[in-house]
């Protein structure tokens, strides 16, 4: 099915072509005609989908049939949780407009970085705003963007709104916005706080729903590893050097820990870095240049900080630390496999997160067989099997004594020392 069925004029259609789509994924067939109708949509689609597209093409051309931006005015906006989003959707608005008789103006805002390069850019207005809350109150509150001419409002990652906190400030722009506009929905899940956001915001939606059975699944392959928590920086090395990834994304779960196994990867030789909240952003610019251009081999990074990241052709993504919850579990790994190339996801997964990864598991409805790497196998602690139990139910002599606990503690801070 070509672009052009779904109602996109012909260079717009190009334009897809020349960005490398080559056919409308599920949601885009199912979002673009109706974005163009002028329905409100609620769409949940999977990571990696193609969510971006199916509303960033329906929107360059309900622009090219309209009006030109006005003075501190903002026709359409577009609400997402992280800069590294935003940025990633700017990019992806400027890609497909090259081809287009005329180009919209295009103005991305987020914090941590000086506000007034931000402020100058809208003095003339903004066909496309692509903002994080927070920054676009800021704007607010400093008179440079009005939005009482807003017509279209999108909610990108709905889900990772809600997630990050952003709820209060996303009821304070919504109430800034004018009562009659178009608005577009899209997540990844569609948890109750989402739904009841679609139930206050959305009138009369086409609700889209794509199942995974829906649309090509990713080419991911998901191991599980089995391995001593203190021997995961050297399993990690090891995997490096006999898998031959030239690019490699690896999550942990603090600030602390991306620092701590950057700075152990360095020191073996291996060119990594690390990102998260802490970085300024300039400094998370400069890595990820480096990580889609190879100069970079290892990003180590926290969830917050990764969010957004849209590296192509990522080889690999590596769960040092478990992701908190089944759902981060499946941002993840969709960081890899995306755009029909196939990727990798492994886990590591040690004796005290063992039952964790088994709920993780058993919320996304996967049994992965465990594999022990030779040398690297884990002696702390047996390891539960897939649909054991979490834990002894308190059994008289199979509660660990504190002298375990600090025998163990011990062997896994000359592990890491080593």
């Amino acid at each position: 099915m070509p672009f052009t069925s779904l109602g996109l004029s012909p260079a717009l259609a190009q334009a897809a072509s020349d960005q490398g789509y080559l056919a409308p994924t599920a949601v885009q067939s199912a979002a673009v005609p109706a974005v163009l109708q002028g329905h409100d949509v609620l769409a949940t689609a999977q990571t990696g989908s193609g969510k971006t597209a199916a509303y960033c093409l329906p929107l360059l051309q309900q622009w090219l049939a309209g009006r030109q931006a006005a003075p501190r005015q903002a026709q359409t906006l577009i609400l997402l949780p992280t800069r590294e989003l935003a940025a990633q959707v700017g990019d992806a608005l400027r890609q497909l407009s090259q081809g287009l008789p005329r180009r919209p103006k295009v103005a991305v805002v987020f914090g941590g970085v000086s506000i007034n390069p931000q402020m100058m850019a809208l003095r003339g207005g903004a066909d496309i705003v692509a903002a994080t809350p927070g920054r676009l109150l800021d704007l607010l509150a400093h008179n440079a963007l009005r939005l009482s001419a807003v017509d279209t409002l999108v909610l990108d990652e709905a889900d990772r709104l809600l997630d990050l906190g952003f709820a209060d400030e996303l009821s304070r722009v919504l109430a800034l916005l004018p009562p009659y506009r178009q608005n577009l929905l899209f997540s990844a899940t569609f948890p109750p706080a989402v739904h009841a956001l679609a139930e206050r915001l959305l009138n009369q939606p086409q609700r889209i729903d794509i199942a995974p059975g829906d649309t090509a699944a990713p080419d991911i392959r998901q191991r599980v590893i089995e391995v001593d928590a203190g021997r995961r920086t050297m399993l990690l090395r090891h995997l490096l050097q006999t898998h031959g990834w030239d690019r490699a994304l690896v999550f942990v779960a603090s600030r602390h820990n991306a620092d701590r196994v950057a700075g152990k990867l360095q020191a073996a030789g291996v060119r990594a870095a690390a990102l998260h909240g802490d970085c300024s952003q300039g400094q998370r610019g400069q890595v990820l240049a480096d990580l889609k251009s190879g100069r970079l081999q290892v990003l180590v990074a926290t969830d917050v900080a990764a969010r957004g990241i849209d590296i192509a052709r990522l080889p690999v993504v590596i769960n040092y630390d478990l992701p908190r919850s089944p759902v981060d579990y499946t941002h993840r790994i969709g960081r890899t496999g995306r755009a029909g190339a196939g990727g990798e996801a492994v886990s590591f997964v040690s004796a005290d997160c063992a039952a964790h990864f088994q709920l993780i598991e058993k919320r996304q409805r996967l049994r992965l067989p465990r594999e022990r790497i030779p040398g690297f196998e884990p002696v702390v602690a047996a390891i539960p099997a897939p649909g054991a139990a979490a834990d002894n139910g308190g059994v008289k002599g199979k509660r660990k004594s504190k002298k375990d606990k600090l025998r163990e503690a011990a062997a896994q801070a000359q592990a890491e020392q080593g």
